[in-house]
């Protein structure tokens, strides 16, 4: 809740990377994933009209329990056997796990169980959703415990991934992280390597052991190529962990930033809240910067931004230190306010090609009396450094340049011949009335590259 107005359950952290909404001839679906016993709530449906006062939340809502698989112990039969609280589908089948190794039984295990044997299941079907592993006798038998079943952080940015290990001997010769995507790259696929060595994370990767039995791999300036599953192995003399359960799985993304209008229940002063939320879980204590028509706001460093709006404004955030991943612009009231939109953030071409470089934009007002394209990098040759002018009028440009409007509302520069040095940032100007888009926010990054007949 915010302000006793119910906010969109997206914005929420616990959430992030884990919903999904699919809303079709008035039927909504929210999806959960990677379900954890915390998501056990009530949820409910909400929505908001264009009238005052034209909102509806539906109650009771639905009731949601979350309960997870366990594995118990049974001493007088001397059997291990996989539960679950919360009723299966008849004739579920299962898979138990022996020391992270599938053992060939469903629902039950009867043998000699060994203090230092783990044990934990899953659904078949289900096998990335297992228990945890437990020892049934005793507490300190072979296990490895991850922390997150699934992490989602930011290109650039840096990520921890843990977990709990013990051995039921005291004797750990060696224990290293390791991603099994990377098999490939071992000198043989069936035995692991430490991810320390490996030259794709060189430099990047550090692995913290603050505390007995646990161990954190930090990875920095993270990469796509960086999305893995990411697994934990120890050996003693006598023992090798070596699990086919899941890890922890890593995705690296764009922050994907959106803005959330939460409006006041009074339309008549224009008053709300906008909320700067991502899919993916936003680094802790993060900090925020708020454009308003592309424009800084340079007080503002919190998640969350409040105000008087005017329906002629648009609005975009963005986490400081990743300025270049805002949000998209969006207009507090109604559908038609001053923004511009990049089709892309970068494009990649070769030298001597062509290029089409679009955005779409549009006026609150109706006039519009001059638009253009321009490349900051360009700024020494314009007559004022702080006044773009048009690249269609730059020297450089001389017959390669092309500003196509196939579509109201949508503006295309075409660039011929690609030089090298036509590698640069393109941005769109328009100026309507009173009003000149000026933004502050990334435009499109072009990269002209020369042609490689290697790779050819």
């Amino acid at each position: 809740m915010n302000r006793y107005v119910p906010v969109d359950l997206r914005t929420d952290s616990r959430y992030a990377g884990r919903l999904q909404y699919s809303c079709s001839n008035n039927i909504c679906t929210l999806r959960i994933t990677d379900l954890r016993e915390s998501d056990s709530a009530e949820y409910k449906f909400r929505f908001i009209t264009n009238q005052p006062k034209g909102r509806y939340t539906g109650s009771p809502g639905v009731t949601l329990s979350v309960r997870g698989l366990q594995v118990e112990w049974s001493s007088s039969k001397a059997q291990v056997k996989c539960h679950s609280s919360c009723r299966l589908l008849d004739q579920t089948s299962y898979i138990l796990y022996k020391n992270g190794q599938t053992i060939d039984k469903e629902t039950s295990y009867s043998a000699d169980i060994s203090p230092a044997d783990s044990y934990s299941c899953a659904v078949k079907g289900l096998e990335g959703f297992p228990s945890p592993s437990v020892c049934v006798r005793g507490q300190t038998c072979n296990r490895v415990t991850y922390t997150d079943r699934s992490i989602c952080a930011f290109k650039g940015s840096s990520v921890d991934i843990s977990c709990t290990y013990n051995s039921y001997s005291t004797d750990i010769r060696s224990k290293f992280w390791f991603s099994p995507e990377r098999s490939l790259q071992w000198q043989n696929p069936s035995q692991p390597e430490d991810l320390s060595e490996d030259s794709q994370y060189a430099g990047r990767v550090q692995v913290l052991d603050t505390q007995r039995g646990r161990s954190t791999l930090r990875i920095t300036d993270l990469r796509e190529s960086d999305s893995a599953e990411y697994h934990f192995k120890f050996n003693t003399w006598s023992f090798e962990w070596r699990s086919s359960l899941p890890g922890t799985t890593l995705t690296v993304t764009d922050p994907d930033l959106q803005v959330q209008v939460i409006r006041s229940t009074d339309y008549t002063y224009n008053q709300a809240d906008l909320l700067c939320y991502s899919s993916c879980r936003l680094p802790d204590h993060s900090s925020y910067i708020w454009y308003k028509n592309g424009q800084k706001i340079q007080t503002e460093t919190s998640s969350s931004y409040s105000d008087y709006f005017d329906s002629a404004d648009s609005y975009s955030c963005a986490v400081k230190g990743l300025e270049g991943f805002p949000s998209l612009s969006v207009c507090v009231y109604g559908q038609i306010c001053n923004r511009v939109t990049y089709t892309d953030r970068s494009i990649c071409a070769v030298k001597g090609s062509s290029v089409n470089i679009s955005c779409t934009y549009n006026s609150y007002y109706t006039y519009i009396r001059s638009k253009f394209w321009f490349s900051p990098e360009r700024s020494l040759q314009w007559q004022n450094p702080s006044q773009p002018e048009d690249l269609s009028k730059d020297s450089q440009y001389a017959g390669r340049v092309q500003v196509l409007e196939t579509e109201r509302g949508r503006s295309t520069l075409r660039i011929t011949d690609l030089r090298e040095s036509d590698s640069a940032e393109y941005h769109f100007k328009f100026t309507a009335g009173s009003f000149e888009w000026r933004s502050s926010l990334p435009g499109t990054t072009l990269t002209v590259t020369g042609t490689d007949e290697h790779k050819l």
